[in-house]
C-alpha cells in the first residue's frame, strides 16, 4: 500500500535527522556549530515530521482503520498514537525558543540538551512502535477488508522545503548514538501500552481471531 510504504520511508528519514539533531545539539551547547541550523531542524520536525507525516497518520490512516478494520475510535491505538503526537509537539514547542536563541546562557544550554534528549527518545520509541505494530497490522487488516489503497495528499511548499532541510541536515551532521534510548519491537516498546492501549490482542483482534487464537489470552 503506497501510503504505508511512504510512512515507512518517512520514518527512516526522521530517524536519521533525529540522530543528526542530537549531534547538532551537542555541538551547539559547546559553541562548535552553526546556530542557524536550529531553525532548519525546527522546521523539519514541525512541518515535515509533524504537519505532513503525523498529519497523514491522523487524518487518513487511523480513520481508515476505524472505518474498515474495527479499531475503536475513542481508545487504543487511535487515541494513544495521537496522544504521543501531541506530547512530542509540546516538547518541540518548549524547545523551539532555545533552538533559535543566540547566544544561549548556561541554563538554556542545559535545558536544550535535556529537551532534545527527551524529544528524540520519545520519537524514536514512537517510530519503533509504529514500524513493528501499527504499520504491519494496518497493512494486513486493510487488505483483509479489501482496501488496497488509501487517499493521500501532496506536500505543501513548506513541508517540501522542510524535507529538503532534513535531508541536508542528515548529510551534514553524523548520527549520534544514545545508549539511554529505549528501542525495540512490539507493543511493549510503546509508552502507551497498558495506559491508553492494551496491545494487539485486545485492541486489534476481532471475534474470529479471539475464537481461533485467543485461548490463554484471557
Amino acid at each position: 500500500m503506497k501510503l504505508i510504504d511512504e510512512l515507512r520511508a518517512e520514518h527512516e528519514l526522521i530517524e536519521r535527522v533525529l540522530g543528526s539533531f542530537r549531534t547538532w545539539v551537542e555541538r551547539r551547547v559547546t559553541g562548535r556549530t552553526d546556530p542557524l541550523d536550529g531553525e532548519a531542524f525546527f522546521r523539519f520536525f514541525r512541518d515535515f515530521a509533524g504537519s505532513f507525516h503525523h498529519g497523514r497518520e491522523e487524518e487518513i490512516l487511523l480513520p481508515a482503520l476505524v472505518e474498515h478494520a474495527e479499531l475503536r475510535p475513542r481508545s487504543g491505538p487511535a487515541v494513544a498514537l495521537v496522544d504521543q503526537h501531541r506530547s512530542m509537539e509540546a516538547t518541540l514547542g518548549e524547545m523551539s525558543p532555545l533552538l533559535l536563541a543566540e547566544p544561549l546562557t548556561p541554563l538554556e544550554k542545559e535545558a536544550l540538551a535535556d529537551l532534545a534528549t527527551r524529544y528524540s527518545r520519545a520519537l524514536w520509541q514512537h517510530i519503533d512502535a509504529e514500524n513493528s505494530v501499527l504499520l504491519p497490522e494496518s497493512e494486513k487488516r486493510l487488505a483483509r477488508a479489501m482496501i488496497r489503497e488509501l487517499p493521500a495528499r501532496p506536500m505543501t511548499g513548506s513541508e517540501a522545503a522542510a524535507r529538503e532541510d532534513g535531508e541536508r541536515l542528515a548529510r551534514t551532521y553524523p548520527q549520534a548514538y544514545d545508549p539511554g534510548a529505549i528501542r525495540g519491537e512490539g507493543c511493549a516498546i510503546c509508552p502507551s501500552h497498558g495506559v491508553l492501549c492494551e496491545g494487539v490482542e485486545r485492541e486489534w483482534w476481532n471475534d474470529w481471531e479471539w475464537e481461533t487464537f485467543g485461548r490463554g489470552q484471557e
